[in-house]
Protein backbone atom coordinates (compact mmCIF):
# COMPACT_ATOMS: atom_id res chain seq x y z
CA UNK A 1 0.00 0.00 0.00
CA UNK A 2 1.42 3.38 -0.56
CA UNK A 3 0.03 6.76 -0.42
CA UNK A 4 0.25 10.16 -2.17
CA UNK A 5 1.74 12.94 -0.97
CA UNK A 6 -1.52 14.57 -0.93
CA UNK A 7 -3.02 11.87 1.30
CA UNK A 8 0.27 11.96 3.71
CA UNK A 9 -0.10 15.50 3.96
CA UNK A 10 -3.71 14.84 4.91
CA UNK A 11 -3.54 12.16 7.17
CA UNK A 12 -0.59 13.72 9.12
CA UNK A 13 -2.11 17.50 9.39
CA UNK A 14 0.84 19.03 7.39
CA UNK A 15 1.26 21.06 3.95
CA UNK A 16 2.86 19.80 1.00
CA UNK A 17 5.52 22.34 1.07
CA UNK A 18 5.88 20.67 4.06
CA UNK A 19 7.00 17.18 3.06
CA UNK A 20 8.85 18.66 -0.11
CA UNK A 21 10.62 20.31 1.82
CA UNK A 22 11.77 17.33 4.22
CA UNK A 23 12.49 15.30 1.48
CA UNK A 24 14.71 17.85 -0.11
CA UNK A 25 17.03 18.15 3.09
CA UNK A 26 16.88 13.94 3.49
CA UNK A 27 14.43 13.80 6.78
CA UNK A 28 11.78 12.01 4.75
CA UNK A 29 12.26 10.39 1.56
CA UNK A 30 9.34 8.70 0.41
CA UNK A 31 9.95 5.38 -0.63
CA UNK A 32 8.82 5.12 -4.03
CA UNK A 33 7.56 6.85 -7.08
CA UNK A 34 4.44 6.66 -9.24
CA UNK A 35 5.22 5.87 -13.23
CA UNK A 36 4.57 10.10 -13.80
CA UNK A 37 7.21 10.24 -11.06
CA UNK A 38 5.36 11.39 -8.14
CA UNK A 39 5.79 10.98 -4.34
CA UNK A 40 4.75 7.91 -3.05
CA UNK A 41 4.91 6.88 0.69
CA UNK A 42 4.90 3.36 2.44
CA UNK A 43 3.21 2.52 5.86
CA UNK A 44 7.01 2.35 6.79
CA UNK A 45 7.32 6.04 5.54
CA UNK A 46 4.11 7.19 7.85
CA UNK A 47 5.69 5.19 10.59
CA UNK A 48 8.80 7.72 10.21
CA UNK A 49 6.59 10.34 9.94
CA UNK A 50 4.96 9.61 13.17
CA UNK A 51 8.43 10.52 14.80
CA UNK A 52 9.13 13.20 13.00
CA UNK A 53 6.18 15.35 14.30
CA UNK A 54 6.99 14.04 17.96
CA UNK A 55 10.26 15.04 17.63
CA UNK A 56 9.33 18.49 16.21
CA UNK A 57 6.41 18.96 18.30
CA UNK A 58 8.74 18.70 21.53
CA UNK A 59 11.22 21.15 19.95
CA UNK A 60 13.94 19.32 18.28
CA UNK A 61 15.30 20.84 15.25
CA UNK A 62 15.03 19.10 12.25
CA UNK A 63 18.87 18.18 11.64
CA UNK A 64 19.05 16.79 14.92
CA UNK A 65 15.73 14.51 14.36
CA UNK A 66 17.29 12.89 11.65
CA UNK A 67 20.83 12.35 13.87
CA UNK A 68 18.19 10.41 16.06
CA UNK A 69 16.04 8.47 13.53
CA UNK A 70 19.07 7.64 11.26
CA UNK A 71 21.18 6.03 14.21
CA UNK A 72 21.60 2.89 13.00
CA UNK A 73 22.22 1.56 16.92
CA UNK A 74 18.48 2.82 18.00
CA UNK A 75 15.51 0.70 18.78
CA UNK A 76 12.27 2.37 17.46
CA UNK A 77 10.80 1.24 21.35
CA UNK A 78 13.09 3.40 22.82
CA UNK A 79 12.22 6.62 20.55
CA UNK A 80 8.57 6.13 21.90
CA UNK A 81 9.57 5.65 25.43
CA UNK A 82 11.77 8.69 25.27
CA UNK A 83 8.95 10.84 23.56
CA UNK A 84 6.51 9.57 25.87
CA UNK A 85 8.61 10.88 28.96
CA UNK A 86 9.27 14.25 26.98
CA UNK A 87 5.22 14.31 26.57
CA UNK A 88 4.47 13.86 30.02
CA UNK A 89 7.01 16.02 31.36
CA UNK A 90 5.53 19.19 28.99
CA UNK A 91 1.61 17.80 29.97
CA UNK A 92 2.43 18.39 33.87
CA UNK A 93 4.07 21.74 32.96
CA UNK A 94 1.09 22.54 30.51
CA UNK A 95 -1.15 21.61 34.07
CA UNK A 96 0.56 23.80 35.93
CA UNK A 97 0.42 27.06 33.97
CA UNK A 98 -3.63 26.20 33.04
CA UNK A 99 -4.32 25.86 37.23
CA UNK A 100 -2.09 29.00 37.17
CA UNK A 101 -4.29 30.84 34.72
CA UNK A 102 -7.61 29.42 35.84
CA UNK A 103 -6.71 30.92 39.48
CA UNK A 104 -5.43 34.40 37.58
CA UNK A 105 -8.95 34.31 36.17
CA UNK A 106 -10.86 33.32 39.62
CA UNK A 107 -8.92 36.29 41.19
CA UNK A 108 -9.87 38.58 38.57
CA UNK A 109 -13.41 37.93 38.57
CA UNK A 110 -13.71 38.34 42.80
CA UNK A 111 -11.69 41.33 42.58
CA UNK A 112 -8.85 40.08 44.30
CA UNK A 113 -5.18 41.53 44.00
CA UNK A 114 -2.49 39.18 43.49
CA UNK A 115 0.86 39.20 44.97
CA UNK A 116 3.66 39.68 42.55
CA UNK A 117 4.41 35.69 42.87
CA UNK A 118 1.04 35.63 41.90
CA UNK A 119 0.77 37.71 39.03
CA UNK A 120 3.53 36.04 37.19
CA UNK A 121 3.06 32.62 37.81
CA UNK A 122 1.88 32.34 34.15
CA UNK A 123 4.67 33.32 32.67
CA UNK A 124 6.88 30.30 33.76
CA UNK A 125 10.08 30.26 35.70
CA UNK A 126 10.98 33.35 34.08
CA UNK A 127 10.38 36.20 36.50
CA UNK A 128 10.88 39.60 35.33
CA UNK A 129 11.01 41.03 38.43
CA UNK A 130 14.43 38.82 39.33
CA UNK A 131 16.06 40.92 37.37
CA UNK A 132 14.46 44.70 38.52
CA UNK A 133 17.93 45.43 40.18
CA UNK A 134 20.21 44.88 37.06
CA UNK A 135 17.61 46.14 34.91
CA UNK A 136 18.28 49.43 36.97
CA UNK A 137 21.75 49.54 36.64
CA UNK A 138 22.19 48.81 33.30
CA UNK A 139 19.14 51.06 31.97
CA UNK A 140 18.05 53.38 34.70
CA UNK A 141 19.08 56.40 33.16
CA UNK A 142 17.46 55.73 29.68
CA UNK A 143 14.67 56.91 28.38
CA UNK A 144 13.63 53.74 27.41
CA UNK A 145 13.28 52.64 31.05
CA UNK A 146 10.66 55.62 31.95
CA UNK A 147 9.00 55.12 29.19
CA UNK A 148 8.27 51.05 30.17
CA UNK A 149 8.06 52.00 33.86
CA UNK A 150 5.41 54.73 33.41
CA UNK A 151 3.79 52.44 30.55
CA UNK A 152 3.81 49.23 32.55
CA UNK A 153 2.79 51.03 36.25
CA UNK A 154 -0.92 50.97 35.31
CA UNK A 155 -1.11 47.58 33.90
CA UNK A 156 -3.65 45.22 35.00
CA UNK A 157 -3.31 41.55 35.44
CA UNK A 158 -5.30 41.56 32.11
CA UNK A 159 -2.57 43.74 30.36
CA UNK A 160 0.31 41.17 31.32
CA UNK A 161 -1.59 38.26 30.10
CA UNK A 162 -2.45 40.08 26.61
CA UNK A 163 1.31 40.41 26.64
CA UNK A 164 2.13 37.33 27.35
CA UNK A 165 -0.64 36.19 24.40
CA UNK A 166 1.26 38.37 22.44
CA UNK A 167 4.40 36.88 22.90
CA UNK A 168 3.77 33.38 22.98
CA UNK A 169 1.61 33.87 19.52
CA UNK A 170 5.51 35.50 17.83
CA UNK A 171 7.41 32.79 19.24
CA UNK A 172 5.25 30.12 17.50
CA UNK A 173 5.13 32.35 14.76
CA UNK A 174 9.36 32.21 14.82
CA UNK A 175 9.08 27.88 15.03
CA UNK A 176 6.61 27.76 12.50
CA UNK A 177 8.96 29.01 10.39
CA UNK A 178 12.09 27.37 11.74
CA UNK A 179 10.34 24.17 11.06
CA UNK A 180 9.62 25.29 7.59
CA UNK A 181 13.02 25.73 6.73
CA UNK A 182 12.59 29.20 6.22
CA UNK A 183 16.06 31.39 6.69
CA UNK A 184 16.83 33.93 9.43
CA UNK A 185 16.70 36.52 6.57
CA UNK A 186 13.44 35.46 4.64
CA UNK A 187 10.40 37.72 4.16
CA UNK A 188 8.76 35.88 6.83
CA UNK A 189 11.43 35.79 9.25
CA UNK A 190 12.25 39.81 8.96
CA UNK A 191 8.33 40.45 9.12
CA UNK A 192 7.92 38.36 12.18
CA UNK A 193 11.45 40.49 13.77
CA UNK A 194 9.69 43.80 12.53
CA UNK A 195 6.13 42.66 14.64
CA UNK A 196 8.56 41.88 17.51
CA UNK A 197 9.63 45.71 17.19
CA UNK A 198 6.35 47.63 16.66
CA UNK A 199 5.03 45.06 19.96
CA UNK A 200 8.01 46.54 22.08
CA UNK A 201 6.88 50.10 20.71
CA UNK A 202 3.22 49.42 21.32
CA UNK A 203 3.74 47.94 25.10
CA UNK A 204 7.13 49.47 26.71
CA UNK A 205 9.35 51.65 24.98
CA UNK A 206 10.19 53.82 21.62
CA UNK A 207 12.72 50.68 20.06
CA UNK A 208 14.25 51.81 16.97
CA UNK A 209 16.71 49.09 15.19
CA UNK A 210 19.76 49.99 16.66
CA UNK A 211 18.27 49.53 19.96
CA UNK A 212 16.42 46.09 18.62
CA UNK A 213 19.71 44.91 17.19
CA UNK A 214 21.14 45.12 20.73
CA UNK A 215 18.42 43.04 22.19
CA UNK A 216 18.74 40.68 19.44
CA UNK A 217 22.09 40.34 20.39
CA UNK A 218 21.45 40.06 24.08
CA UNK A 219 19.10 37.03 23.54
CA UNK A 220 22.28 35.35 22.55
CA UNK A 221 25.08 36.70 25.01
CA UNK A 222 22.94 36.12 28.22
CA UNK A 223 22.69 32.74 28.52
CA UNK A 224 19.41 33.68 30.75
CA UNK A 225 17.73 34.67 27.52
CA UNK A 226 18.84 32.15 25.71
CA UNK A 227 17.43 29.64 27.98
CA UNK A 228 14.42 30.39 28.54
CA UNK A 229 13.91 31.21 24.52
CA UNK A 230 15.36 28.55 23.50
CA UNK A 231 12.61 26.55 26.05
CA UNK A 232 10.21 27.08 22.77
CA UNK A 233 12.80 25.30 20.08
CA UNK A 234 16.20 24.83 20.58
CA UNK A 235 18.38 27.39 18.17
CA UNK A 236 15.56 29.83 18.37
CA UNK A 237 17.62 32.74 20.55
CA UNK A 238 19.98 32.54 17.82
CA UNK A 239 17.30 32.48 14.68
CA UNK A 240 15.30 35.81 16.43
CA UNK A 241 18.74 37.68 16.93
CA UNK A 242 19.21 36.71 13.29
CA UNK A 243 15.77 37.71 11.85
CA UNK A 244 16.44 40.84 13.78
CA UNK A 245 19.93 41.65 12.43
CA UNK A 246 18.11 40.72 8.96
CA UNK A 247 15.56 43.11 9.41
CA UNK A 248 17.39 46.02 10.57
CA UNK A 249 19.44 45.99 7.84
CA UNK A 250 16.39 45.92 5.52
CA UNK A 251 14.96 48.96 6.79
CA UNK A 252 18.19 50.91 7.24
CA UNK A 253 20.54 49.97 4.40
Amino acid sequence: MSYSVGQVAGFAGVTVRTLHHYDDIGLLAPGGRSHAGHRRYSDADLDRLQQILFYRELGFPLDEVAALLDDPAADPRAHLRRQHELLTARIEKLQKMAAAVEHAMEARSMGINLTPEEKFEVFGDFDPDQYEEEVKDRWGDTDAYRQSKEKTASYTKEDWQRLQDEADALTRRFVALMDAGEPADSEGAMDAAEDHRRGIIRNHYDCGYEMHTCLGEMYVADERFTRNIDAARPGLAVYMRDAILANAARHTS
